[in-house]
């Protein structure tokens, strides 16, 4: 049982998840809430409730989510994407405490992308501490470039429409500047594990 919540965030291309890596190869459990989100649309309530909302035109033949309809619909449409995210972010957000809370280990750690944009710890009150990969912007497009295939003005596009770095640094209690050193990254993993292990016990 892991009382003690640490929240993984960070900017796209920031390097979230080469330190949560890090974290595993540590024999610490790392709860995504990517994963998460996907597993909650699985069929059942949450599922039913999309359907009932968007009409059945969003499942496939086999009952499972469509996801392109889905997308398609709420992309196009404000009110109907802030429909959806009030059937799935409470799910999420409590099977993610859920996870964390049964993982073996003195404390837990809840990777969640857009922490800063979703509120912070007005809406996961349940996190001890907000653990933020930091990357200089520059790094960030040029890695976004080079794994998804864009050109520049797509990628700073896509860093502009998340928060902005000082947003996320506000929120933040502990920081790790990624900057392409593997080493660097595995050295702050390993002091922030001991780090977090001590404030778990203390807790």
């Amino acid at each position: 049982m892991s009382s003690y919540v640490i929240g993984l965030t960070g900017g796209i291309a920031s390097g979230k998840s080469a330190l949560g890596r890090q974290f595993e190869a540590l024999g610490v459990t790392v709860v995504d809430a990517d994963v998460v989100a996907r597993d909650v649309v699985a069929p059942g309530p949450v599922l039913s409730r999309i359907a009932e909302r968007f009409g059945r035109q969003v499942l496939q033949a086999d009952g499972t989510l469509d996801r392109r309809a889905l997308r398609e619909l709420v992309f196009a449409d404000e009110e109907l994407r802030m429909a959806l995210e009030a059937i799935t972010h409470p799910a999420i957000r409590e099977r993610l405490h859920a996870q964390c809370v049964a993982a073996p280990g003195p404390y837990a750690i809840a990777a969640i992308p857009l922490l800063t944009e979703a509120g912070g710890r007005q809406v996961y009150p349940w996190l001890d501490r907000i653990l933020l990969v930091d990357a200089p912007v520059d790094l960030q497009r040029a890695r976004l470039m080079q794994r998804d295939g864009i050109d520049a003005a797509l990628a700073n596009r896509m860093i502009a429409a998340q928060a902005s770095r000082a947003q996320r640094l506000a929120i933040a209690d502990d920081v790790v500047v990624n900057d392409g050193d593997p080493a660097h990254l595995e050295a702050r993993a390993q002091q922030l594990a001991e780090q977090y292990r001590a404030l778990s016990r203390r807790a």
